[in-house]
């Protein structure tokens, strides 16, 4: 149905809808669990936060699920570089999903004050490391990642887990915290009531704020500091994929090229910036649902920034900028792509649909009334 051309754009964009579907969905979940020791002072505030997330968080885990599956399928060269390149990363962000249940679960175990402490701690940890390094991952992204391939396409990483700690990244990894922590605290200010949905509007309102004032340092710092890549030579957009049939350059504030070529594209960090704009007065004014809404915008405009700035790059090479992977030299075959669109118009639809009912059926505040009495609610 498709050209090959067009199959792989179609995949660029699926895999931004992935990452969106992440960050507004997941996100809430991280943001919760790093708010949980600030907006809960008591236990049963703790356990409403909790309750807040707990019915709903392992499915919102399907976008990440969803998004890996789909950079293995459609991008394999990506999948291989990325994964062992950020081996360590990754393994640390496993840890934070692995830490999340275990600390939701075994907290209600006993009723002991220092057991319950601890498995908090526990419990917001699980969401800062994936917050924090995942933002770190797009930053070194934009930096570019030191990696080249040798015959046959072996793969090999030239850096190491601290080298990845450098201060763009780390500045994107405060931006990831400060976006899932709005993001969480407009979920958290709608599920519940009294002193932890304003403490959650307060913290979320900061959070916002702080979002906005980083994400523009960012962007001035991508426009002088930072070296974008650019593609020399002639690309066929419906050519093999062979990351060696290339000339790439760099130069600073390249990555801002996409903004003057494709002026559209520019709606992207405006509704990262407005989102978080509105979200910031909705959380002070106690409109959580507004708060959520304009939220969920200003994550899909971070995320989409980043798209629309690496394009069409997905992961350059600091060390050998022209064995670095994009768009059009990393993809699947065209019947490979062509099958996994067919199951993505079927499967995608359903997710939706489950997801909705579910946060329908789950619609309303957790009170502490209700956690006390013990009303349908398990954690």
């Amino acid at each position: 149905m498709f050209d090959y051309a067009t199959l792989r754009l179609i995949w660029w964009a699926l895999l931004g809808v992935l990452l969106v579907g992440f960050a507004m969905f997941d996100g809430a979940d991280l943001g919760a669990a790093m708010l949980h020791p600030f907006v809960a002072k008591k236990d049963v505030e703790r356990r409403v936060v909790i309750n807040a997330i707990g019915p709903v968080w392992e499915g919102n885990q399907v976008w990440f699920i969803l998004g890996g599956g789909a950079i293995f399928a459609a991008w394999p060269p990506l999948y291989s570089a990325s994964f062992s390149g950020f081996y360590l990363a990754m393994l640390l962000v496993l840890i934070g999903f692995i830490l999340r249940p275990v600390a939701i679960s075994f907290r209600s175990k006993k009723e002991s004050p220092t057991w319950r402490a601890a498995w908090d701690w526990i419990f917001f940890v699980s969401g800062l490391l994936p917050a924090l390094l995942f933002g770190v991952a797009f930053g070194n992204v934009l930096l570019g990642v030191p990696y080249h391939f040798g015959p046959g396409l072996r793969f090999t990483y030239e850096g190491d887990l601290i080298g990845l700690l450098r201060p763009f990244p780390l500045l994107c990894g405060v931006i990831s915290i400060c976006m899932l922590l709005t993001q969480g605290a407009a979920w958290i200010a709608g599920k519940s009531e009294g002193d932890v949905r304003a403490r959650a509007g307060r913290i979320g309102a900061l959070a916002a704020l702080a979002l906005v004032a980083l994400f523009l340092a960012a962007g001035l710092w991508i426009a002088v500091g930072v070296e974008g890549y650019r593609i020399e030579s002639a690309v066929d957009p419906a050519g093999p994929s062979n990351p060696f049939g290339k000339h790439v350059m760099r130069g600073v504030g390249d990555w801002l090229l996409n903004y003057a070529r494709h002026p559209a594209s520019a709606l992207a960090p405006a509704a990262g910036l407005f989102g978080a704009l509105v979200a910031a007065v909705a959380l002070a004014a106690g409109a959580p649902r507004l708060a959520l809404l304009a939220s969920s915008l200003s994550a899909a405009g971070v995320v989409t920034t980043a798209g629309f700035s690496l394009f069409p790059f997905l992961l350059p090479s600091s060390s050998h900028p022209d064995q670095s992977l994009t768009v059009w030299d990393a993809s699947s075959s065209q019947g490979t792509l062509g099958l996994m669109l067919a199951a993505a118009v079927f499967f995608l639809p359903v997710i939706l649909a489950y997801t909705s009912w579910v946060y329908y059926v789950l619609r309303g505040p957790v009170t502490t009334t209700a956690i006390e009495r013990g009303d349908g609610h398990y954690y």
